[in-house]
């Protein structure tokens, strides 16, 4: 299993290494905007399948509704330099939100956060599906069964490492930015040339009968779906080379030209050449034919379009971990999303999502149309609250905090408008969301009470006793100085006469060490602390190496060595601790241990 492991995913990395995994600019575009740069492959289309149902003539209007997409668009990426520069420890929305407009505003941001990189990954991996699909008919049945296979393959890419994953994702993303941009610079030379003759379905101004309010706010908030995973880089500061925010901020930048610059230029050149959307042929297709008719160039743009729509699904894959893991330093998820992986990755986050996306797949049966709207809701109530957060920071700051959220208070109330016209006319489509997000609401207060409770019957009393006794030679494994260490330590004196508390330091925590080492002085003056280091964030390997030392030179004195493992023990309501799975491995790998006495200190908590 672990050859196979390894295999997999590679050797382990020593948390040392973790600065040479992270993104520069250059790669971190390729990994963090893949799912923001794949909208337009949709996102014109999307407002032109609203105009059309009126009728053709009503393309038009796609032009001043992208003018307000691209108002929007400069303002999130405005705003979200601010949050990079103010937050530089990630976490975007939820952090902004929490801090600025209370705790349940941020993890309404957070847990629509969650759900929308879920959905990120299967929207992006069934439009893949679909356009391999359209290319190899015969497959059409199996969209599913594809999607599921990318989600996996993406999960195993992104458990490598940071590196791995974006190194693999720069030939797609770039190669779609090449003829992405080829094609907008091509069809505009062959406009100003006059070799491509204005085939509009209606000018500009054209009244058309009919039109309504209501019909452009449903295009409008169709076409916005263009500018999910803007707010990804924000999330994901960490993954950065030093200056962490500096470059965090510029790849934003760089991202919010280049979408900007394809946004436009797609809508006006399917405005020019007066395409109009059916249902076998993607609106960019046409576009791609219209200008480079059906040679190679054409081919090519098909491929590389397929190509990153099965990719985008990867800016999910990169910034669901970091927001799970703030989320779980405020104890509102478990703590093991904390956690890193053998390859310095948050796990535990990216396979949480790989199997959310995959049930939503399943649900769904791998229909965009049917996960775009869920999509879009999801995205635009964080960027709501977000620059609603950022307006009210600057406010508390004072000095001239107007002209500091000039672009927050836009962005705050073209994404609120978004939501309500989501609200008002998509509502048959988006009403999971009333029912998702309050169930995660319940389950992050349900942890949060959880963690509450343990650390209160973990803290310590001012006059806690301690106990002196005899016996024989005792390793206590301690984590904090807790209930559970001071029980652990006067049981261990019960049974030997000389007891080391042996701590597992992770070198990336190292201030937590020093913390813990002044505690257990204060607390246990006369008791060996004793702290090993571990560099590739394992505690099992650590502890059997450290006890071999000791239980080698206990046995030149006649000793017995005991191995002294706390526990907490639930009651009937409580299910058993993560922080147990990891006693249990211990006794495990040291009980073929004959020269080894393994025990343990039980802690029971209350309910």
């Amino acid at each position: 299993m672990d050859y196979l492991k390894r295999l997999l995913v590679g050797r382990p990395l020593k948390s040392s290494e973790n600065d040479d995994q992270n993104l520069s600019r250059f790669a971190a575009l390729a990994m963090l905007s893949s799912d923001a740069l794949s909208s337009v492959a949709y996102g014109t289309e999307q407002i032109v399948v609203v105009l059309v149902t009126l009728s053709a003539a009503a393309i038009w209007y796609s032009l001043p509704i992208a003018f307000v997409v691209l108002v929007l668009l400069t303002s999130l990426i405005l705003s979200y330099r601010q949050i990079i520069h103010a937050y530089p420890h990630g976490g975007g929305a939820y952090v902004v939100s929490s801090e600025n407009l209370g705790k349940n505003a941020g993890l309404i941001a957070g847990g629509s956060l969650l759900v929308d990189y879920m959905l990120t990954v299967a929207v992006s991996v069934s439009a893949g599906a679909e356009a391999i699909a359209s290319a190899i008919p015969a497959l059409y049945h199996h969209r599913v069964l594809i999607s599921v296979i990318i989600v996996l393959l993406l999960m195993l890419m992104n458990l490598r490492g940071l590196r791995e994953s974006a190194g693999l994702l720069m030939v797609p993303v770039y190669s779609f930015i090449a003829v992405i941009t080829i094609l907008i610079i091509v069809g505009l030379v062959k406009i100003i040339s006059g070799a491509a003759p204005v085939h509009a379905t209606a000018q500009v101004g054209a009244v058309v009968p009919g039109i309504s309010i209501a019909l452009l706010l449903r295009a409008f908030s169709s076409g916005s779906s263009s500018l999910t995973g803007v707010e990804a880089i924000s999330n994901a500061v960490p993954f950065f080379k030093k200056p962490r925010a500096k470059n965090a901020a510029g790849t934003l930048a760089m991202m919010g030209l280049i979408l900007g610059f394809f946004f436009t230029g797609i809508t006006f050149l399917n405005y020019w050449f007066g395409i109009v959307p059916t249902a076998e042929v993607t609106v960019l297709s046409q576009v791609g034919e219209a200008v480079f008719g059906k040679g190679i160039m054409y081919y090519l743009l098909q491929f590389v379009t397929a190509l990153i729509l099965a990719v985008a699904a990867n800016t999910g894959f990169s910034a669901f971990p970091v927001l799970a893991y703030n989320l779980a330093k405020d104890k509102f998820l478990p703590h093991r999303y904390q956690d890193r992986g053998d390859r310095l990755g948050y796990s535990n986050g990216i396979i949480t999502l790989a199997l959310g996306s995959i049930v939503l797949l399943l649900i769904f049966q791998g229909s965009t149309e049917r996960l775009i709207p869920l999509y879009s809701v999801g995205v635009f109530i964080p960027f709501t609250l977000s620059q609603t957060g950022m307006v009210l920071k600057w406010r508390k700051e004072g000095q001239r905090w107007i002209r500091k959220s000039i672009a927050n208070i836009i962005g705050a109330l073209i994404s609120f408008a978004i939501v309500l016209i989501l609200f008002i006319y998509r509502l048959p489509d988006i009403w999971p969301f009333f029912i998702i997000m309050p169930i995660l609401i319940y389950a992050f207060y349900k942890v949060h009470t959880h963690y509450k409770n343990v650390a209160e019957q973990l803290r310590l009393a001012d006059d806690v006793e301690l106990h002196d006794y005899d016996g024989n030679t005792v390793i206590v494994l301690v984590g904090n100085v807790t209930q559970v260490n001071i029980g652990a330590i006067n049981y261990a004196r019960s049974i030997g006469d000389y007891v080391i508390a042996m701590h597992v330091s992770l070198e990336e925590n190292e201030e937590k060490e020093r913390e813990i080492r002044r505690e257990f002085r204060e607390k246990f003056p006369d008791v060996r602390f004793s702290v090993v280091r571990s560099p590739y964030r394992s505690i099992v390997n650590p502890v059997s190496r450290y006890v071999d030392r000791v239980s080698k030179n206990a046995k030149q004195h006649n000793y017995t060595t005991t191995v002294l493992i706390p526990e907490f023990v639930p009651n009937r309501t409580w299910k058993r601790s993560l922080h147990n799975q990891t006693a249990l491995r211990l006794r495990f790998r040291l009980s073929y241990r004959d020269d080894i006495i393994i025990s343990t200190y039980n802690y029971h908590l209350k309910k």
